[in-house]
C-alpha cells in the first residue's frame, strides 16, 4: 500500500511495539545518565532492527537514524524530522542523495468512507493512504519516506551553469562597455597629453587643445595653456636681454680691443703697460667671443638658428677637421687620427664643423696625447665620435658640462678662454639638425664625445661622385 503511494520513494517502517508516543518522551526523560540513555537507545535500536520492513532499499545498508537524530525526533512537537540523507537502493551502486521524512506515531490505515469497503471487496486502491494521526496512548512506528534528490540537484548544477555563463557574459559585457566608456572619457586627456609631450623650449609658442567637455579635462588644459603662456613670456625676456646684452656689449668691446691695440703699436709702453694692455687686449677678445656665443644661443633659444643642409662624407669631414686642427695638436703634440665608415647624411656642414671643433678643442684642454675621430652607420644614423685619452671626467659631472656656464676646473678653463658655453652651443646646433650629443668618460681612461645624427634623404655616392 505504501508503495501504492511513493512509487517514487524509498520505504522503510519500523515498529517500536511496546512504546507509545507519551512513553517515549517519558523513558528519554527519566532517562538521566549516559548510561541509562545508551541503554534505552540500544533497547530501542533492538526493536527497530528485529521490525524494519523497506522497500527500494538495500538491505545490507538500510535507512537509519542515529541516537541524536532520534533523540530529535522524540522530542519534536510534530513527531516529524526531515534530513538529507545517502541512501543505498538496489538500482544503484553507489549511494544516492535523498530527501528523508521520518514520522513518529501509530501507523494504522484510515476508517473507511462510505463506499469505500464496497470498493475494498472489489479489488480497487484505497481512497488515502495510512494514517500517523492516531491517539497516544497506540504503539508507535518509525516511517522514513526517502525522495531522490538526483533530479533537482541536475536541475540545480544546470542553473548554477546558466547562472555561471551568465555572469560571465555580463562581465565581459561590462569589461568591454567599461573600457569603451573610459576610453572615450579618457580620449581628449589623451590629446592634451600627446600635445604637452610635444611642447618644448623650441616651440613655447603651441598650444594644448581644449576639449568643450565641461569637466575637469578642459579646466586642466586652460590652466596648462596659461602656464604655457607664463613661461613662454619668461622664456622671452630671457632671450631678448641675452640678445639685446650681447648686441650692446659688442661695441664698447670692440672699442676696448681697438684702444688696447692702437695702444701697443702707435706708442712706446714701458713693460708693465704693455703686459697691461696685453692682458686688455686678450680679455677683450675672450668677452667677445662670449658675446658671439650668447648671441648664437639666444637665436638657438629662438629657433632662429639657421641650418643648411647638404649632403656630408663623413670620413672627408672628418679628415678636414684634423687637418684644420693639425697645427694646434701639433703645438701640444698631440696626434689626430681618424678612422671609420665613409657615410653620406645630411646636414650643415659649418655647423657640424664648430661641434666637432669644439670636441677636439676640450680634448686638447684637458692634456689628451692621443685624439680619434671616428664615424660609424647605426641603420638610418650616422655616429660621429671623438675618442681622446684624456684624464677623463666624473661620471656624476659629464650630463652637467652641457649647463651653460659650468666648467670641470674653472681656473684652467678661464685661463685657456673656456666660458662654459661650448658644449650648450653643440647641444643646440645637433638638437636643430634632430639628432642627440652625450659624453662616455671614466676617469683616468679618457673620454668619448658621441654625435649623433639622422642621415637624411641623401643619395648613396659612387666612388666616382668622390672628389
Amino acid at each position: 500500500m505504501a508503495r501504492y503511494y511513493f512509487s517514487d520513494s524509498s520505504l522503510a517502517v519500523e515498529d517500536l511495539y511496546v512504546y507509545t508516543r507519551q512513553s517515549l518522551i517519558d523513558a528519554l526523560a527519566s532517562a538521566q545518565t549516559p548510561e541509562d540513555r545508551a541503554q534505552l537507545f540500544r533497547n530501542l535500536a533492538a526493536l527497530r532492527d528485529s521490525s524494519r520492513r523497506s522497500l527500494a532499499v538495500n538491505v545490507d545498508q538500510p535507512i537509519g537514524l542515529s541516537d541524536s537524530e532520534l533523540e530529535r525526533l522524540i522530542n519534536s512537537p510534530d513527531g516529524r524530522l526531515t534530513l538529507n540523507r545517502m541512501v543505498s537502493v538496489p538500482a544503484n551502486s553507489q549511494p544516492v542523495l535523498m530527501r528523508l521524512l521520518v514520522v513518529l506515531g501509530p501507523l494504522r490505515p484510515p476508517a473507511p468512507q462510505e463506499g469505500e469497503a464496497e470498493a475494498e471487496q472489489g479489488g480497487a486502491s484505497p481512497a488515502g493512504p495510512f494514517s500517523l494521526d492516531a491517539p497516544d496512548d497506540e504503539s508507535v512506528s518509525l516511517v522514513y519516506v526517502a525522495r531522490d534528490l538526483s533530479t533537482v540537484q541536475k536541475l540545480l548544477e544546470q542553473l548554477q551553469n546558466v547562472v555561471l555563463v551568465l555572469f560571465l557574459a555580463g562581465l565581459l559585457t561590462a569589461g568591454t562597455g567599461a573600457y569603451a566608456l573610459a576610453g572615450q572619457a579618457l580620449q581628449p586627456l589623451r590629446r592634451v597629453q600627446r600635445a604637452a609631450e610635444r611642447i618644448g623650449g623650441q616651440n613655447l609658442t603651441e598650444r594644448v587643445p581644449v576639449p568643450r567637455t565641461g569637466d575637469e579635462v578642459e579646466s586642466l588644459a586652460m590652466a596648462l595653456n596659461a602656464m604655457l603662456g607664463r613661461l613662454e613670456g619668461s622664456f622671452e625676456a630671457q632671450r631678448r636681454f641675452t640678445s639685446d646684452a650681447s648686441h650692446e656689449l659688442r661695441t664698447p668691446v670692440t672699442a676696448i680691443s681697438g684702444h688696447a691695440s692702437y695702444l701697443l703699436r702707435r706708442t712706446n709702453p714701458s713693460g708693465q703697460q704693455a703686459e697691461s694692455l696685453r692682458i686688455i687686449q686678450r680679455e677683450s677678445e675672450r668677452l667677445t667671443n662670449l658675446i658671439a656665443s650668447l648671441l648664437q644661443l639666444a637665436r638657438s633659444d629662438s629657433g632662429a638658428l639657421v641650418i643648411t643642409r647638404e649632403p656630408i662624407l663623413a670620413a672627408l669631414f672628418l679628415f678636414e677637421i684634423t687637418q684644420e686642427l693639425a697645427p694646434l695638436a701639433q703645438a701640444q703634440g698631440t696626434a689626430l687620427r681618424t678612422e671609420g665608415e665613409d657615410v653620406t647624411f645630411e646636414g650643415d656642414p659649418d655647423r657640424l664643423k664648430q661641434v666637432l671643433i669644439n670636441l677636439v678643442s676640450n680634448a686638447l684642454k684637458a692634456g689628451a696625447q692621443t685624439i680619434t675621430l671616428r664615424s660609424a652607420r647605426l641603420a638610418d644614423e650616422v655616429r660621429l665620435s671623438v675618442q681622446d685619452d684624456g684624464p677623463g671626467i666624473p661620471a656624476d659631472q659629464l650630463e652637467r658640462l652641457f649647463d651653460r656656464f659650468y666648467r670641470l676646473e674653472d681656473s684652467r678653463s678661464r685661463d685657456q678662454g673656456g666660458a662654459g658655453l661650448g658644449l650648450s652651443i653643440a647641444r643646440g646646433i645637433v638638437d636643430a639638425h634632430g639628432g642627440r650629443i652625450w659624453l662616455e668618460s671614466e676617469p683616468g681612461a679618457g673620454t668619448t664625445a658621441h654625435v649623433q645624427l639622422p642621415i637624411g634623404n641623401v643619395p648613396e655616392l659612387g666612388e666616382e661622385d668622390v672628389p
